[in-house]
């Protein structure tokens, strides 16, 4: 979800010497107009299951936000999701100078549209949910022993 802090949680797994993907962009994802002229973003499948398999010594962290992402959980260890109120979202997206997704009234309110209506369904497709109002160090660290104990 929009501002549960995916982008700074793979950035310090990053600094922790671990491999973080975050899939937006023209790498991992394209962009499709749908038949009533939306737009939305989907993995490039076969893209992400080159990422996949290439072989490592420690863990990889992808972050996924697709309406696709379903297509490669067989291939995961660990589904997880980010979650986090409603304010401390939108106190995030309010201030965050990274990233200008959140901005306007029109995408706050979209925002408040996909707790109510999407992450419902990524909770239920998740193998582990993790509060990420919780401190970053607290987080970061919960994903670490994720992976630690999948290896």
């Amino acid at each position: 979800m929009s501002g549960t802090g995916k982008s700074t949680v793979l950035a310090e797994l990053s600094r922790r010497g671990y491999e973080a993907v975050e899939t937006e962009g023209s790498e991992w994802s394209t962009l499709v107009r749908d038949d009533d002229g939306s737009e939305d973003w989907l993995l490039r499948v076969d893209a992400v299951v080159g990422l996949l398999d290439r072989p490592r010594e420690r863990a990889l962290f992808l972050a996924a936000t697709t309406s696709n992402q379903g297509a490669i959980y067989p291939l995961l260890d660990e589904v997880v999701l980010l979650s986090a109120p409603a304010d401390v979202i939108l106190e995030r997206v309010a201030r965050r100078t990274s990233n200008p997704y959140g901005s306007t009234g029109g995408q706050r309110a979209l925002i408040l549209e996909h707790l109510a209506t999407v992450e419902p369904l990524l909770r239920a497709s998740a193998t582990i949910e993790i509060d990420a109002s919780a401190p970053l160090d607290a987080v970061v660290d919960r994903l670490e022993a994720l992976a630690t104990l999948s290896t």
